[in-house]
């Protein structure tokens, strides 16, 4: 499977599916990272303060992480290149004049946007209308 960079192909083929997991962000300094939040982990990134997890609600709360914020995961199930140009630019200023914040990760084969588990529906109705 090639991963695509034309823009045009990628915002036709965009396909933009929710999850219907909750998660949050939390951070933690690296020395306190157990492998039993990074087995449940739906990302993680290392920043000279700490690093950044992305964990579903319960995993959290179970480690008594503080977090601020719900989020729903929105992956694109087009095939994006990591080389692809425009693809997020386009996403998130669609979904900024929404009102709809968008922290996005780019993953290997698929961008996945975090937005506000109450805005996820409308989040997806712009994504949606961004193939038109």
């Amino acid at each position: 499977m090639v991963a695509e960079t034309d823009l045009s192909v990628l915002l036709k083929n965009l396909n933009p599916v929710a999850s219907s997991e909750v998660y949050v962000f939390t951070t933690l300094p690296a020395d306190s990272l157990t492998s039993a939040l990074i087995s449940v982990a739906k990302g993680m990134f290392q920043e000279r303060e700490g690093t950044t997890l992305i964990l579903p609600v319960a995993a959290a709360e179970k480690a008594n992480l503080q977090f601020e914020g719900y989020y729903r995961c929105i992956t694109c199930e087009v095939h994006s290149s990591l080389e692809a140009v425009g693809m997020t630019a386009a996403m998130s200023t669609a979904l900024g004049k929404a009102g709809i914040s968008a922290n996005v990760v780019a993953a290997y084969y698929h961008d996945h946007i975090f937005v506000p588990a109450e805005k996820a529906g409308l989040a997806i109705d712009v994504l949606t209308s961004l193939s038109n």
